[in-house]
């Protein structure tokens, strides 16, 4: 009876064992599924960053370009109104 008894539990043990092995393995396959779509998504991510065409640092660059060539613009226009401003007091002030 004792020795039926160690056999059942031994047999219990080792049935618990292999549940246990099974959930770890399991697991680490999803680990290893996740690891890979996050191997992707880090890929796309640094494509997108990187990306010379289109990339974030490209659409940065562009829009530095066009803020300074802006900048420039409005310089003009600026000094072109305060020109104007500048000749109609004159004008107005000389009487011609």
């Amino acid at each position: 009876m004792i020795l039926f008894n160690k056999a059942m539990t031994t047999n219990q043990h080792m049935s618990e064992l292999k549940e246990v092995i099974l959930e770890l393995k399991n697991d680490i396959q999803r680990m290893v599924e996740k690891q890979a779509e996050i191997q992707e998504d880090v890929k796309k991510i640094k494509e997108a960053v990187y990306n010379p065409d289109s990339g974030l640092y490209a659409r940065l660059k562009l829009l530095e370009q066009w803020k300074a060539s802006t900048s420039k613009i409005q310089s003009a226009i600026g000094m072109t109104v305060v020109g104007l401003a500048i000749t109609t007091i004159y004008k107005a002030i000389i009487g011609q």
